[in-house]
C-alpha cells in the first residue's frame, strides 16, 4: 500500500492492511459479482461467471486470479477445468450481509 512503511507495522496493523487489500479487490463490480455468485452457488467454473457485468471470459479469469492471489478464493483443477470456491471468512460475512441479511424472502 502506498505511503505505509510495512516493515514498521505490528500484527494488528498488518491485518488491517491485508483486510483493506481484500476489501479493495472486492470493491470492483465484476469481482463483487463473482464472490456473490460463489457465495450463493458454491464451487463454480470460469464459464459460470461470464454474465458478471458483461466481462469477457479472459477478463473473468484475470479477476479470479486477483481474488486467488489475495486468498479470497481457491481453485481446484479437474482435467482442463478450473473450479473456484469462496474461502475468505471475512469476505463471506460481507457478501452474506450485503446480499442475504434483511432481504424479504
Amino acid at each position: 500500500m502506498e505511503n505505509i512503511k510495512m516493515n514498521n507495522l505490528n500484527d494488528d496493523e498488518l491485518y488491517v492492511v491485508s483486510l483493506a487489500e481484500r476489501l479493495k479487490a472486492v470493491s470492483h463490480p465484476a469481482r463483487l459479482c463473482i464472490v456473490k455468485k460463489l457465495y450463493i452457488n458454491g464451487e463454480c467454473n470460469v464459464g459460470y461467471f461470464t454474465g458478471c457485468m458483461d466481462v469477457s471470459q479472459s477478463g473473468i479469469s484475470q479477476h479470479l486470479s486477483k481474488l486467488k492471489d489475495l486468498g479470497i478464493v481457491t481453485v481446484r483443477k479437474q482435467g482442463t477445468e478450473s473450479y473456484y470456491s469462496l474461502v475468505d471468512e471475512n469476505i463471506i460475512k460481507l457478501v452474506k450481509t450485503f446480499f442475504t441479511e434483511g432481504k424479504d424472502e
